[in-house]
């Protein structure tokens, strides 16, 4: 028979909550995924994944609407795969009204209305405006047509006479 001593418990310490460096990757698909999130909680949208496919969607249209120096300080200001999504797309040879760049939006999303691809423009840019901030937001709505300043969240406000 075989006797056996008790031993001393040893604790054991908690993991630290100290972060690991990331990949440089790895970064870039976070800050993605940031983005993405606001776009969610913005748009109330059910899944990360149905807010991806939007955000895709409407920075795709947007990046054939912003063009010279706007363009390429978007997409440095933005995360990687959306500055590669404004970055792809060809110029617009004529420029979209606001209301024209909505139903175009409707048009690519299946099963949308003018109205819900106005509330989906508006989810993507207003979260847009927020992360480039103001001077950028100003830079590119002046290349664009009247009207877009309230898909980007901001009064429309006409000069007065």
């Amino acid at each position: 028979m075989t006797v056996t001593t008790p031993q001393p418990r040893i604790a054991i310490p908690a993991p630290t909550t100290t972060p690991r460096p990331r990949a440089k990757g790895a970064v870039e698909d976070a800050d993605w995924l940031e983005l993405t999130e606001a776009v969610r909680e913005a748009g109330q949208y059910p899944t990360r994944a149905e807010a991806e496919r939007v955000t895709r969607i409407v920075l795709s249209a947007l990046g054939g609407h912003v063009t010279g120096d706007e363009r390429v300080a978007l997409a440095q200001a933005l995360p990687r795969e959306a500055g590669r999504v404004i970055a792809s797309q060809i110029p617009a040879t004529h420029p979209l009204t606001a209301r024209e760049f909505v139903e175009s939006v409707a048009t690519r999303i299946e099963g949308s209305t003018p109205a819900t691809a106005r509330w989906d423009v508006s989810s993507v840019l207003s979260v847009l405006s927020n992360h480039i901030g103001e001077p950028l937001t100003s830079r590119v709505l002046t290349q664009l047509p009247p009207g877009y300043a309230l898909l980007f969240g901001r009064a429309d406000l006409a000069p007065t006479a």
